[in-house]
Order: structure tokens, then C-alpha cells, then sequence
């Protein structure tokens, strides 16, 4: 099998040739390998991160796990946008942009680093009360958009791996991208202006589905729905009122046209598990971390729901994939095989985001051991 065929087998609870292997090196070790400073990705993609990614795909000979599916939205004719660099050292590029909306401008900042992924250093909201409303031009959907780089990245991506964006999932977790303060700044919002909160939740959803359809009618491989943190940074009920129904939806509705999803979801997630099982049609959940960074025992996983929903994980990032000999990577892509290969439906995958400076011969390790071991 190819590993297009391969993981498109696995991830809709199907038993492939072989366990696919596909560690998460999305972000900092395709930057790492490129040799240049980090910031020549992020800002200047040069080369885009998603041409990194399957650079470094083909060189540790991984199934590619491609998320970086993308169109050119047109902006809103209502929002004019500036961006300027306003700090530069050796060591890290400031970038501010600036929304000029009809109810007044919003600006963000982020902070690119020569040897990390960039962070959002200021964000949009620093007044609810006057932020939010303004907010709401730049989450409007999209009055049109071009293929871009759509055919392009499909055409690189060939039988590697599946092509596939990602989309988002409303929730209290995702407003830690748009409050100044982050997610403590969004509860308090949530505390004083909930109707606000809720209405930049609706104005999320709307922009959320208005992408999913559009990407649906170019027939991507798959299609992945990112929540980072989706339990981790949001109760229960939170999750129940906003997220929860999101996900039951898009995925009803990825299943009606036959294109499988997938859920990215790091921190906790095994009680998400049991939700998306019962109430959604979610093909496939990753990453399943382990303790202490998630809650996820991936045997005990397997047991309980692996016949009705395909797992893709869960080697521990920094404890094996980062400080350990490619031996002690060896003997945990064993154990996670024994955990979960049986029947199907399983990707072998890390916790979430392999860090940097993970050695190389650990990744090669892994992919040899699964090559070997995953066979069925």
C-alpha cells in the first residue's frame, strides 16, 4: 500500500498492510531541517511550512499526515489590514497587524523567533465591550475565495500521505487566541459579558461551517478538525454547549459526502472520546497523550471503543521522543503496537508536536520499528 491508501485504510477502522507511522513533526523539526532561521517559514514562508513538512516527510520516510490544506479567502471589503514589523533583534522579528474596521481598529502582534515557532504576543480583544463588535468583521465567512496553493500542495502531496485542512471547533478554548490575557481573560469575559462571549461563539460556528463546505467541494482526502485543548482549557459544560454540537455536525456532514474526519485534540481527552463516540461521526481522535500531559491509556482506549472509532497515537513527546535512546523509542512503538494494532483502525502517532531538537535517529527508529512490527 501506498501511504495515502494506507492511512486512509486505518483512520476509518479498516486493517491496512501495515500500522501507518506518523509521528506529529508538523511544526518545529520540518523548520529545524530546512537549516534557516524559523522566522523564513512563518513570515516569510520561504519555504511554506507545508513544503518543509514533506521535506522532512520523505527524509524520515513517515506516511504524511498533510494538514495544511489551504485556500486564498477573499478579505472582507469592509476590513482594510496593515502589517508592519515594528522590533527586530538577532534573535526575534515583531510584527503588528492592524484591522481598520467599520467600528474602529483591532490590532495584534506576533513575535517571530529564529529557533522557535512564532507566539501571539498581543492579541485582538483588550476591551470586550468595545472589541468584540468590531470583531465580528473579521470572523464574517468568506465572500469568495481562489484554489491557491489547493492543487499545488494535493498534486505534492501525491500517494505520501492524505491531504486534507484543518477547521475549527467553537468553544471557551479557542477565544484564548483573540483575548489580550489569554484564556484568563476570556473567563472573565464569559463572567461579564456572556451574551458577547456567546455571540462571538455563533459568529466562529458560522465561519467554521461556511469553510467546511467550501473545502468540501474540492474533495480533500480528509478532513481534520482542530481543537487544541478542547477539555483541557474549557469545562465540561462549555464544551457540551459549544464544541460538542460543532463536531456533531461536521461530521454528519463529512459522512454524507464520504470524506472521513479526524480530530486533533492535545491535553485531556479520554472522556472527549466517549462523547464523540456516542453523540458524532468522527472517523478518527488523536493524540491521546498519556499522563501527565493528557489522560489517555491507550490500551484501556482500545479495548473500550476501538471497534466504533480509529486512535492515532501516543508515544510520550518529550520522555521518549525527546530525551530517549532510540532503544527505549523501540520498546514504546512496541508496546503501543501490542496496545492497539489488533483488528484495525490504528495510526501509530506521538503525543502532540515532537519537540525541536528531537534526535533524528529516534524518528528513523520508530518508522524502522513500525515497518517491521505493524505488519499484519
Amino acid at each position: 500500500m501506498t501511504g495515502k491508501q494506507r492511512l486512509l485504510v486505518a483512520m476509518t477502522g479498516g486493517i491496512p498492510d501495515c500500522v501507518p507511522c506518523t509521528p506529529d513533526i508538523s511544526n518545529m523539526i520540518p523548520c529545524r531541517l530546512t537549516g534557516k532561521p524559523f522566522w523564513d517559514i512563518y513570515l516569510h514562508n520561504d519555504p511554506p511550512l507545508w513544503q518543509a513538512y514533506l521535506d522532512a516527510a520523505r527524509c524520515f520516510g513517515i506516511d504524511a499526515w498533510f494538514i495544511y490544506g489551504s485556500l486564498d479567502w477573499e478579505p472582507s471589503p469592509d476590513v482594510e489590514t496593515r502589517s508592519e514589523i515594528v522590533s527586530r533583534t538577532e534573535e526575534r522579528i515583531v510584527q503588528r497587524t492592524t484591522f481598520r474596521t467599520p467600528k474602529g481598529e483591532l490590532w495584534c502582534e506576533a513575535t517571530y523567533y529564529r529557533a522557535d515557532p512564532p507566539t501571539a504576543t498581543r492579541k485582538l480583544i483588550k476591551n470586550p465591550e468595545e472589541d468584540i463588535p468590531k470583531l465580528e468583521y473579521l470572523l464574517r465567512p468568506p465572500s469568495g475565495y481562489a484554489l491557491g496553493d489547493w492543487e499545488k500542495q494535493r498534486e505534492a502531496v501525491g500517494d505520501l500521505g492524505l491531504f486534507g485542512p484543518s477547521v475549527g471547533v467553537p468553544g471557551l478554548y479557542i477565544l484564548n487566541e483573540y483575548f489580550d490575557g489569554g484564556l484568563t481573560a476570556a473567563v472573565y469575559a464569559l463572567a461579564d459579558y456572556p451574551a458577547l462571549v456567546e455571540q462571538v461563539n455563533e459568529w466562529l460556528h458560522e465561519l467554521y461551517r461556511h469553510q467546511l463546505e467550501v473545502y468540501l467541494r474540492h474533495q480533500p482526502d480528509f478532513i481534520l478538525l482542530g481543537a487544541s485543548g478542547l477539555l483541557t482549557l474549557q469545562n465540561w459544560a462549555c464544551f457540551e454547549k459549544w464544541s460538542l454540537p460543532a463536531v456533531a455536525e461536521f461530521t454528519r456532514r463529512c459522512k454524507h459526502v464520504g470524506v472521513p474526519t479526524m480530530l486533533h485534540s492535545c491535553g485531556k481527552e479520554r472522556r472527549l472520546v466517549d462523547a464523540f463516540v456516542a453523540y458524532t461521526d468522527l472517523d478518527c481522535v488523536n493524540p491521546l497523550e498519556m499522563p501527565p500531559m493528557g489522560d489517555c491509556d491507550l490500551r484501556e482506549v482500545k479495548q473500550a471503543v476501538g471497534d466504533r472509532i480509529a486512535l492515532m497515537g501516543n508515544l510520550h513527546t518529550t520522555k521518549t521522543m525527546l530525551k530517549g535512546t532510540p532503544d527505549e523509542v523501540e520498546a514504546a512503538a512496541l508496546d503501543a503496537l501490542d496496545a492497539a494494532k489488533a483488528g484495525g483502525g490504528f495510526i501509530l502517532s506521538t503525543g502532540d508536536q515532537c519537540g525541536r531538537d528531537t534526535p533524528d535517529e529516534n524518528l528513523f527508529r520508530l518508522v524502522e520499528v513500525t515497518r517491521r512490527a505493524g505488519k499484519y
